[in-house]
């Protein structure tokens, strides 16, 4: 046996002593001779050497996307804290009280009061029903506010100072602090501003979660992989409904929600991985190769000494055969993304495409979720019915591409939505309407879950976060859209739905498909890339 220095080794064992007692010195792929060394992109590592998907990576996923779930309780919560509670005559109350009046708005006060108590939901607390029923959606529309607001900001920081897992660990800091904040908010304007702060850190939360779960993805299993992160978020949304059952005041309840992002931090971020494609644009070869030799051996893979990690750019481009491989770090912000030609069109076509996405998946969710049901009951099914939408499309992702999938799936929901629109005074008009309710949104979660990984892929590493986030920021306006549609009534929020998934539908026609394409890690790289396939 050798050395690491080459030097061959004592007899009776000594090295091997020795070998115990000195301290191994880590490789130092950047000090690797030009000559000796092979050059790859990490999609090309992955698919020859480490493994597209194997151990290292579905543990990473799993992990990482378990944030999905943070994000869920934390948005959805409103559902439950915010609702407007039953009421009842009080005892004595004679004439003064209705109980088949349709609301307490004409009652006399006095007369009645809230089943369960003032403290069951921030109506009863601070009375906010007949002219104060406006808040509600207030504090609604303020949070998908803050969600725009911190998807951009923390889309442009994991890009660059944070990274992928310092912006995740950021953001589950706030989440955590301002969700128990919450809980003990004195009056309605502090649980309105507290609201809009909660917003602006869980905007960045599924963001960095979908980038850090698939960017250590091969190209051939990142879209399913990509897709199968909403079944985290749905898996939060199931497991609020029980949260809020067993918590039916508000204040025990955003504690009870905020708790999870505290054992998040503690018990499964410190075994999470930083984004390789992030430490190799930042030129941390070293880290990013440390990375990947992990993968590679966790896999049972075995990755040669030779071979080491470039920019797509540099792998790519015969002309830099006699250069070194670049140590410094790669950015990239919107304004790069506006200025190529490449990616300023795919830009503005997955913003739009997320805008009108998102006003028909909440717009349809609150209509659902308004029936007269047990609301507990009503969430669950709402969030186990979207899930075999994300089955369908996982499984057709990579046989028909993203691109049909992506146009079909809202023309679907457009279909059932304009259904909804035109059935008029027919005989059970109701549950018609209720099933093309249901089979709407069931076309448009499984754009909304294909949507995620289509643009991640649309865009190179040094900006992808940043184009994410402003599509994010699209998404969340559709959110604060949503509930106003729903309040014209009748025919016109079937109506708008539908015009919504005709649009983005015609919109996805312009983008290319990304099938089996490599994930671009620079800005040089994804033209020089996409002009090759345009000539062949």
């Amino acid at each position: 046996m050798a050395t690491a220095g080459g030097s061959e080794t004592c007899s009776h064992g000594s090295s091997l002593d020795s070998s115990l007692l000195l301290p191994t010195k880590e490789p130092n792929w950047e000090a690797i001779p030009e000559s000796e060394s092979e050059k790859l992109c990490i999609d090309d590592m992955l698919d020859v050497y480490c493994g597209e998907f194997g151990s290292w990576q579905l543990r990473h996923f799993v992990l990482t996307s378990l944030a999905w779930a943070l994000e869920a309780f934390h948005t959805m919560v409103m559902i439950f804290a915010d609702q407007e509670p039953g009421w009842r005559c009080v005892e004595g109350s004679g004439s003064r009280c209705d109980e088949k009046a349709e609301s307490v708005c004409g009652l006399e006060p006095g007369s009645w009061e809230w089943e369960g108590g003032p403290g069951s939901s921030t109506v009863a607390q601070w009375g906010l029903v007949c002219r104060e029923k406006y808040k509600v959606g207030l504090v609604q529309a303020l949070f998908f506010a803050g969600c725009m607001i911190g998807a951009g900001v923390f889309g442009h920081l994991s890009d660059s100072s944070l990274g992928r897992k310092g912006s995740l660990k950021t953001v589950c800091i706030l989440n955590a602090i301002f969700g128990c904040l919450t809980s003990i908010a004195p009056d309605y304007f502090t649980y309105l501003l507290l609201r809009f702060l909660t917003g602006f850190s869980t905007g960045g939360v599924g963001l960095c979660s979908f980038v850090l779960a698939t960017e250590p993805v091969g190209p051939t299993k990142r879209g399913v992989a990509g897709m199968s992160t909403f079944y985290f978020f749905s898996t939060g949304i199931a497991l609020l409904s029980g949260i809020a059952y067993i918590f039916p005041t508000w204040r025990a309840l955003y504690v009870a929600s905020s708790v999870p992002s505290i054992l998040f931090l503690f018990l499964v971020i410190p075994f999470i991985s930083e984004s390789p494609r992030w430490y190799l644009v930042r030129g941390k070869i070293n880290k990013a190769m440390k990375i990947m030799q992990a993968i590679a051996k966790s896999n049972g893979n075995n990755l040669p000494e030779g071979v080491i990690l470039a920019l797509d750019d540099e792998a790519n481009d015969a002309s830099n055969d006699n250069q070194s491989i670049s140590k410094e770090a790669v950015s990239g912000s919107i304004v790069d993304v506006i200025r190529s030609p490449v990616t300023c069109i795919r830009l503005f076509l997955a913003i739009g495409i997320s805008f009108t996405c998102s006003v028909v998946y909440y717009g349809l969710s609150l209509n659902v979720v308004n029936l007269e049901t047990n609301i507990h009951l009503s969430v669950l099914l709402n969030a186990v019915a979207e899930m075999p939408a994300f089955t369908i499309t996982a499984v057709l992702l990579d046989r028909f591409g993203r691109k049909p999938l992506a146009i079909g799936t809202q023309w679907f929901s457009a279909i059932f939505c304009l259904t909804g629109c035109v059935v008029g005074s027919v005989r059970m008009r109701e549950v018609i309407k209720m099933g093309c309710g249901v089979l709407g949104i069931f076309g448009m979660a499984g754009t909304y879950n294909l949507l995620f990984i289509y643009t991640a892929e649309l865009f190179p590493t040094v900006v992808r976060n940043a184009a994410l986030g402003s599509a994010t920021q699209a998404a969340q306006m559709g959110a604060i859209l949503a509930p106003f549609v729903v309040v014209l009534g009748g025919v016109l929020p079937f109506l708008v739905f539908g015009i919504c998934g005709l649009v983005g539908g015609m919109l996805a026609y312009y983008l290319p498909e990304t099938l089996n394409k490599p994930l671009y890690d620079t800005m040089r790289g994804i033209e020089e890339g996409e002009a090759d396939w345009r000539i062949t």
